[in-house]
């Protein structure tokens, strides 16, 4: 199977994106969220985003933020891809005019093919643990037989992953992606590399079984 892309979320400092950059990551968060104890300020999120390199995805993540705010971000942070972890629509997350990623949170009983099938204009949809009133960065995992089997678009899976589980995480799913946070932590927001680095080391692993 094709190396699954790795995402660390959450980033909010300069030398934590370099940390994760060197390590080999695919892509950055940043989180555009007041209440998460990650989100940061537009002025350090444009640091952040100049301080890696081209090949680096910068990703904003947002959740059910006015229409105003993610253009003002936008207008200031180079980011390549949108991730909307709310109650967004589809006519929402295509008005940017960016790539974006759809989160659905995987609560017990979802029709999760009629929920992609929701966000037909998604670059990709990232699976999440389910817990009410908490919309993503729960530290939990889901059952991983029920992400869809040979999807018609690039699915991200996030949920209490850590270097203990990547590898199995995506030998069993083999999905597009993986996107941890928590995960490579030593507190919440404070990105520990060598965590960063066991995971996505770990995560090769999981690609190549």
């Amino acid at each position: 199977m094709a190396r699954a892309r790795i995402k660390i979320c959450g980033i909010t400092s300069v030398t934590d994106a370099l940390a994760a950059q060197e390590a080999g990551a695919d892509a950055i968060g940043l989180v555009f969220y007041e209440p998460s104890p990650r989100a940061i300020d537009v002025d350090l999120a444009q640091e952040i985003a100049r301080s890696v390199g081209p090949f680096v995805t910068t990703v904003g993540l947002f959740v059910n933020a006015e229409p105003a705010y993610v253009s003002e971000v936008l207008s200031r942070v180079s980011l390549h891809v949108l991730q909307f972890h709310g109650d967004e629509t589809s006519a929402y997350c295509e008005s940017f005019g960016r790539p974006y990623m759809k989160a659905i949170r995987m609560r017990p009983a979802l029709d999760i093919t009629s929920a992609i099938a929701g966000y037909p204009s998604a670059a990709a949809i990232l699976l999440d643990a389910y817990r009410p009133g908490v919309p993503g960065g729960t530290g939990e995992t889901f059952d991983w037989q029920r992400v869809p089997k040979n999807p018609d678009k690039a699915i991200v899976l996030a949920g209490g992953l850590t270097a203990a589980n990547v590898a199995d995480a995506i030998h069993t799913t083999k999905v597009y992606g993986v996107d941890v946070s928590g995960g490579v932590e030593s507190a919440p927001g404070k990105k520990d590399a060598a965590k960063v680095r066991e995971f996505i080391i770990n995560a090769s692993h999981g690609s190549n079984r």
